[in-house]
């Protein structure tokens, strides 16, 4: 389901709990295809994901083939954790053929700041207007210009240090920010910042936690025209998961093993029940 980019979007208002979970159950029903440009670190934890969750992968990463993909997709997802030279052009044409199609599309400008080859690009797909940005503290600083990112993929800062950051970006690129964190910060250009308190720092032990959280946001995306709500239902199902995986994990091999199994697993009564959101952080 493709959303008019150009259609006014409804006004904000509280995201809760029950309306993250008949996102869930949209996206079991409609099984989402999400196009991933990804890093070679994570393609398969991603694919994995989504299809745990109840969405479709389709790894399209070739220039030619990521414009074509883009508007058939339901969703898509830019990660710049390994941005090869064809790579970095499939990304900017799967963003321009998204935005002409009314695709959503989410970047995750992973380990932006000091490596000046990734910053550039993801400066440049930022300002294509991503439906989502998704990134940790360090990241969302350092792509709002304000800060020289974190040591590799770890953030350095704390996400209440992101929020204004992430205000700015979001109002700058028309962009829902996504901040990762103890306590996930959701914010919208304009309007009530979400938090998620749900979590386990285990997601930080496995390769491609944080990566493919932006896969399903996408696919998420695809399911309604707010995509404040979009985000935060993503954050939730993924991090209420995670909570299960890690109460049955003896460490992040079996965590990620585990995850797989909670994703596939989660009812939507379990995210009515069990998601914390916090408003106004």
């Amino acid at each position: 389901m493709h959303h008019d980019k150009d259609a006014s979007p409804p006004p904000p208002g509280p995201v809760t709990a029950g309306d993250c979970a008949q996102l869930l159950a949209d996206l079991r029903g409609t099984v989402p295809l999400v196009q991933c440009v990804t890093n070679a670190v994570v393609t398969n934890f991603t694919a994995n994901v989504l299809l745990a969750i109840g969405a479709a992968p389709a790894m399209v990463d070739l220039p030619g083939e990521a414009r074509q993909f883009a508007p058939v997709a339901s969703g898509v997802l830019l990660n710049l954790g390994t941005p090869t030279g064809p790579q970095r052009e499939a990304m900017l044409e799967a963003a321009d053929a998204a935005n002409s199609a009314g695709t959503p599309w989410v970047l995750d400008p992973v380990a932006v700041g000091f490596l000046t080859l990734r910053t550039e690009t993801a400066a440049t797909l930022a300002s294509r207007r991503p439906t989502i940005i998704r990134g940790n503290a360090s990241e969302i600083i350092a792509l709002a210009g304000a800060g020289g990112g974190g040591r590799g993929v770890d953030s350095v800062d704390e996400p209440d240090a992101a929020l204004d950051a992430a205000r700015s970006l979001a109002s700058r690129h028309g962009s829902v920010v996504a901040v990762s964190g103890a306590v996930d910060a959701i914010v919208p250009p304009s309007g009530t910042v979400v938090g998620v308190a749900n979590g386990t720092p285990l997601l930080t032990r496995v390769t491609g936690g944080g990566c493919a959280l932006g896969a399903v946001m996408a696919a998420f995306a695809s399911l309604t025209p707010d995509p404040l709500l979009a985000a935060a239902a993503a954050t939730g199902a993924y991090t209420l998961a995670a909570e299960a995986a890690a109460a049955r994990a003896a460490g992040p091999g079996t965590f990620a093993v585990h995850f797989l199994d909670a994703l596939a697993a989660l009812a939507p009564d379990d995210v009515e029940r069990g998601l914390q959101l916090q408003e106004s952080l």
